[in-house]
């Protein structure tokens, strides 16, 4: 099963809660981005998402200045996120359980991003599906089932 650490991108760009949203907006343009990681402001702070959906909903469709607006007042903090190890079906189900598209890939620091992008183009699951056997036995590996069949 591929993990999470193949396929996720490692150029992650991040912002400063601090930042205006037309500073978050101008570096998601430049950068073709669709969302950024917030830094953390010190090591036990949790990380940080602003997407084009937080800042579309709750800054341009209430005519908000986006000059004036902090990323922090309408980031999602702490956000999902994804240990590297972590193989791309349980991502894959993650994001469907949470409605989530995107998430920072992390284990102790930020290591990179996974998005439902990511997946689609990256990941062997249209090559290797998993049955629902084996992803039975890899969700319960004390079962007996489970046991017999292991390699």
């Amino acid at each position: 099963m591929m993990k999470a650490e193949q396929i996720m991108t490692t150029d992650v760009v991040t912002i400063s809660g601090s930042a205006t949203i037309a500073e978050a907006v101008k570096l998601m343009k430049d950068k073709g981005l669709r969302a950024l990681i917030v830094e953390r402001r010190h090591d036990d702070d949790p990380y940080g998402i602003v997407t084009e959906t937080d800042i579309i909903y709750k800054v341009a469709a209430y005519g908000k200045d986006p000059k004036e607006m902090r990323v922090y007042e309408i980031m999602t903090k702490p956000c999902i996120v994804v240990n590297p190890e972590l193989g791309v079906e349980y991502v894959a189900r993650l994001f469907a359980n949470t409605r989530t598209r995107r998430a920072p890939v992390v284990k102790s620091k930020l290591l990179g991003i996974i998005s439902i992008s990511d997946i689609l183009k990256k990941s062997d699951f249209v090559e290797k599906p998993k049955s629902n056997f084996e992803l039975y036995c890899e969700e319960n590996p004390s079962a007996l089932e489970a046991r017999i069949y292991d390699d």
